[in-house]
């Protein structure tokens, strides 16, 4: 039996609370694509990954306020100017985006971890101990 089969509710309203309002929410002020986003689950935890692709972890701000967990990004890309090299036009290239998701009410948000790899940007969510499943046991008859 697949643990999607088992939970469906559970997955189902991690899905529903907001988190693809494409609001004042989830935006990009500087006409850039936002970054693309999984999100897995798991016995243990919920998994979010964010593609952002030429960051470094410093470029991020990830944080939680009232379970709504936002992450974003503001990051400045001069052009180099080499030695003996003149500019009629010199531009900076500016990025920033926000992505904002609502958390479930059985994720333990006191133990979020995060880590940047790769072009990738995990966040690790863990589940509270009471909304893991517990195996069937055995009910002695008296």
């Amino acid at each position: 039996m697949r643990f999607s089969n088992q939970y469906p509710s559970l997955f189902d309203r991690f899905f529903e609370n907001d988190l693809f309002d494409w609001s004042s929410r989830n935006y990009s002020n500087t006409n850039t694509t936002l970054p693309s986003v999984n999100i897995k689950e798991s016995i243990e935890n919920f998994e979010v990954e964010v593609a952002a692709p030429g960051f470094t972890k410093d470029d991020f701000k990830i944080e939680l306020k009232h379970d709504l967990l936002t992450v974003s990004s503001e990051k400045e890309i001069e052009n180099e100017t080499k030695e003996g090299q003149h500019f009629s036009l010199r531009e900076f290239s500016y990025q920033s985006f926000s992505r904002s998701f609502s958390l479930p009410n059985t994720a333990d948000s006191e133990k979020i971890g995060a880590k940047y790899e790769n072009g990738i940007l995990r966040i690790m969510i863990p589940k509270k101990e009471e909304a893991k499943p517990k195996p069937a046991r055995q009910i002695a008859i008296a």
